[in-house]
C-alpha cells in the first residue's frame, strides 16, 4: 500500500522518454534500434574487452621480460622478480584505465583519485618506503652478500637474508638481528670478509732498554714461525712509536681470510715466548714522580 501511494504521490519526470508497453517491445526493437544499440553499447563494450585481454596477455609477457632482464643484469632474484610483478600490474592498471575510457567513463577523476590515493599512502609509508628504498639500493649494487661477514648499522655479524626491508644477521654469539635497510644504507658498510686473504696486526711494546736491532730480530723470528702465514705478502716487523713506558712496535702477517682468528692468537703467542725467551720485557704502563726536597 505504501508503494503505491508513493508512486500516486511522485511525478514522473516530463522530459523521460517513455518506455514501450510489453505488447509494443517488438515493435520498438527494429533493426535501426539494434544497429543504435550496438554502436553505442555493444562495440564499446566488445573493445573494452578486447583491451582487457590484451592487457592481460601483455601483462604476463612484460613480467616475464623484465624478470629475465633484471635477472642477467646479475641482479637479485628477489628484485628481479619484484620488478616484474610491478612491470605486469603496471600494464594492467593502464588496460582497465583506457577500456573505463572506451566505455566511456571519464578516467580524469579516476587518475586523480589514485594520485591522491597514493599521495596519502606514500606519506603514511614515507619510512618503509625509505627502508624499500636502501633495500633495492643493496639488491642492485651489492655491497655485501648472503654469507658475508660485514660491520653495518652497527651490528657486526654474517648476512643470514638480504629481503626489501630488511637484512637478517647472524652475530658471532649466534644471535638473530634483524636490521632495517634504511639504517644500513645510510651509515657506513664495512665488509669484513670481501677479500681472501687478510693481514694480523699484533701490537706490542717492549723496555726502552732492550736494543732495537735485537727486538727486530726476535719479533721477525717469532712472524717466522707462526704456521698457516702466506709469504705472499710478506710479514713485516713496524717500528711504531715511542710511548710513555716503551717503545711500540707491530708485527703484521698475511693469511688466507677464513684462518684469521687461528692465526691473530696463534701470532700473538709467539710474540710473547719469543720475547720471553730473548729476556725481552713487556713494561706495564708506568710513571717516573719526582718530588722535590724544599727546606723547612
Amino acid at each position: 500500500m505504501l508503494t503505491l501511494l508513493l508512486a500516486q504521490d511522485t511525478p514522473m519526470p516530463t522530459d523521460a522518454p517513455p518506455l514501450p508497453a510489453p505488447q509494443d517491445f517488438t515493435a520498438w526493437l527494429t533493426p535501426e534500434k539494434l544497429t543504435e544499440l550496438a554502436q553505442d553499447y555493444g562495440l564499446p563494450l566488445l573493445f573494452a574487452l578486447i583491451i582487457l585481454i590484451a592487457a592481460y596477455i601483455l601483462s604476463g609477457i612484460a613480467s616475464r621480460s623484465v624478470t629475465k632482464a633484471v635477472t642477467k643484469a646479475k641482479i637479485d632474484l628477489t628484485l628481479a622478480r619484484f620488478f616484474g610483478k610491478m612491470a605486469k600490474y603496471t600494464v594492467l592498471i593502464l588496460g582497465v584505465i583506457i577500456a573505463l575510457g572506451k566505455m566511456g567513463v571519464e578516467v580524469t577523476a579516476f587518475a586523480a583519485i589514485l594520485a591522491a590515493a597514493g599521495f596519502a599512502v606514500g606519506m603514511a609509508l614515507s619510512g618503509t618506503l625509505g627502508h624499500f628504498a636502501s633495500g633495492v639500493m643493496l639488491l642492485i649494487f651489492r655491497p655485501f652478500k648472503i654469507g658475508d661477514v660485514v660491520n653495518a648499522g652497527g651490528i657486526t655479524g654474517k648476512v643470514y637474508e638480504i629481503s626489501l626491508f630488511t637484512t637478517a644477521m647472524d652475530t658471532p654469539d649466534n644471535r638473530r638481528i634483524i636490521i632495517p635497510n634504511g639504517a644500513i644504507y645510510g651509515s657506513t658498510i664495512e665488509n669484513i670478509s670481501h677479500h681472501d686473504t687478510r693481514r694480523v696486526d699484533v701490537a706490542v711494546g717492549v723496555d726502552y732498554s732492550a736494543d732495537i736491532d735485537k727486538t727486530r730480530e726476535i719479533l721477525d723470528a717469532a712472524a717466522r714461525s707462526v704456521e698457516g702465514t702466506l709469504t705472499d705478502p710478506a710479514h713485516a716487523i713496524v717500528l711504531g712509536n715511542l710511548g710513555d713506558s716503551s717503545v711500540n712496535w707491530t708485527v703484521r702477517v698475511w693469511c688466507n681470510a677464513a684462518d684469521y682468528w687461528g692465526i691473530k692468537e696463534a701470532a700473538t703467542r709467539a710474540v710473547k715466548q719469543h720475547l720471553d725467551n730473548a729476556g725481552i720485557g713487556i713494561p706495564f704502563p708506568q710513571m717516573d714522580i719526582h718530588m722535590d726536597k724544599t727546606d723547612a
